[in-house]
Parts: structure tokens; sequence; C-alpha cells
């Protein structure tokens, strides 16, 4: 895994053979942050970012190096999360909080809200089709905030009242909303 763009740009990581997580592929995520830097978020400002279902930690260290002055990755898997402590401590960068939690109750908890909320569930989670409500319902998204939950082909949002737009990058599809 490497970090595409950002101070960290060229970084790599290697990812235990043994995951059972998929990173999102460099072609999607280099896809995602432009359309994140020219159409939703100003990462000169240092928005702050939530990672739920953080799995590698790929997006959450593409939006460290991008600017974001704290972004918290949530992974409940503990293999996962400790995998993501590791290089955390690797890349020494204070802003990146990997935390151990399952995601739907992390959710409830009360925090300051977040400029940046992304979601990359298991495509096979049963409750997929419900996070944006979930996101919606919990004050962890900033006015004018944004949320983009990676998903498979099977899911459309587009009638959801926040959806924004949808971008596909092969197997790999991003719903953007507000």
């Amino acid at each position: 895994m490497r970090i595409v763009s950002g101070k960290y740009k060229g970084k790599r990581f290697d990812v235990p053979h043994t995951f059972k997580a998929r990173p999102t592929t460099d072609f999607a995520k280099e896809g995602l942050f432009n359309i994140l830097s020219n159409v939703y978020v100003d990462f000169e400002n240092g928005p702050r970012a939530l990672d739920l279902f953080a799995g590698t930690g790929a997006i959450g260290l593409e939006l460290v190096s991008r600017g974001c002055n704290e972004v918290v990755s949530v992974e409940k898997d503990f293999k996962h999360w400790q995998f993501l402590q590791r290089t955390a401590k690797e890349l020494g960068d204070a802003a990146w909080k990997p935390v151990h939690a399952d995601v739907f109750k992390f959710l409830q908890r009360e925090l300051p809200p977040f400029d940046i909320i992304f979601a990359d569930p298991p495509y096979a989670l049963q409750s997929l089709a419900q996070l944006p409500d979930i996101i919606f319902s919990t004050p962890l998204l900033a006015e004018g905030g944004t949320f983009i939950l990676e998903h498979g082909k099977d899911h459309d949002f587009s009638s959801h009242p926040r959806f924004q737009s949808h971008r596909n990058y092969g197997s790999v599809n991003f719903s953007f909303f507000q």
C-alpha cells in the first residue's frame, strides 16, 4: 500500500497477506481525492476527518498526507487495528488517530463534528444501505461537510435527499453526500 499524494507521497506500508480488508486501489484513491480537492474540501484549512471501517488505513493515511489536522480511523478488527497502530507509530504524525471500536457504537459518541466522513464498509454489510441515514442522524458531520460512502455496484443512493454525486472506478463506487 502506498500514499498517492501529499506530504507523504510515495511512502509505502506492507499490509499483511492475511488481511481480510481490500485496500482502495490507487486509481480509485486518485479519483476520489481529485473530486474532494476540486469540489468538496479545502485541504489548505486543515479539515477534521473521520475514516470508518478503516481496514488497512489507506484512506486515513491519504487524508493526513493531504493536510487534515486530525483523522480518526475507526476499525473493529483487532489485528487490523494493531496494524493501524504500528503504521501510525511508523508515520509519526500525531494527526492520525486509529481507534479500536465498532463503527456503529462509535457513531453514538459525542464528538466535535468532522468536515469529512469517509466510510468503506464491507460491501456485503447488511446495513450498508442505511449508512447515509445513520450518519445524518448524528451531529458528527459538520455544517457544509461531506460524507463519502464507498460501495459496490449493487447500491444506488441517487434518491437519497442528501445525495450529491456518484463516481465509479472499476469495481469501486463512491457516493457523495452533503
